[in-house]
C-alpha cells in the first residue's frame, strides 16, 4: 500500500499532515546520546488524540526505550482509545524494528503506519499497514 500523492494520503488519513508534524517534533526531544540515531513517533487513537514518543538511549543498549513505544506508553497512561495510526519520522530507511512491530501489534494489528524519511522533507511519507510489516506476529490467542 505505498503511498501516492497527498490527495490520495488525505482520503486514508485525514490528519497524516498533523501526525507527520508531531512526529518530528518529537524526534527532536530524542536522547540519542550513544548511537545518534534520532527517532520520533506519533500515534493516532480512534478518537482523534495524538501522543507522542521519542527513543530514550541507555548506555545498557537493551534498556533503550524506541520512539514507538515511547508513543504506546504514553496513549494507555492517557487512557486513550485504540491507536489506528503511527508515524515514524527519522533519517534513512524510516521503519519500525521488529520489537516494535510486535509491541504496536498488540494495539492494532491493521493500524497504519506512516514511514517519514527526514532525508526527503517534503516527500509524502510512505503508506503502509503494520498487517503488512508484521505478517506473522506472535500471540498467545
Amino acid at each position: 500500500m505505498p503511498s501516492g500523492t497527498p490527495e490520495q494520503l488525505d482520503l486514508l488519513l485525514p490528519m497524516w499532515r498533523e501526525l507527520k508534524a508531531s512526529s518530528r517534533e518529537a524526534r527532536q526531544r530524542a536522547y540519542a546520546r550513544y548511537s545518534g540515531f534520532k527517532v520520533g513517533a506519533a500515534l493516532l487513537t480512534e478518537d482523534g488524540k495524538i501522543f507522542t514518543g521519542c527513543n530514550v538511549e541507555n548506555a545498557s543498549y537493551g534498556l533503550t526505550i524506541c520512539a514507538e513505544r515511547a508513543a504506546v506508553c504514553s496513549a494507555i497512561a492517557a487512557g486513550a482509545g485504540r491507536v489506528v495510526a503511527v508515524c515514524v519520522s527519522l533519517t534513512g530507511i524510516a521503519v519500525p524494528c521488529g520489537t516494535c512491530r510486535q509491541f504496536l501489534h498488540e494495539f492494532n494489528p491493521e493500524m497504519l503506519v506512516l514511514l517519514d524519511d527526514l532525508s526527503s522533507p517534503d516527500t509524502v511519507p510512505e503508506l503502509t499497514s503494520l498487517s503488512a510489516l508484521l505478517p506473522r506476529p506472535f500471540s498467545f490467542l
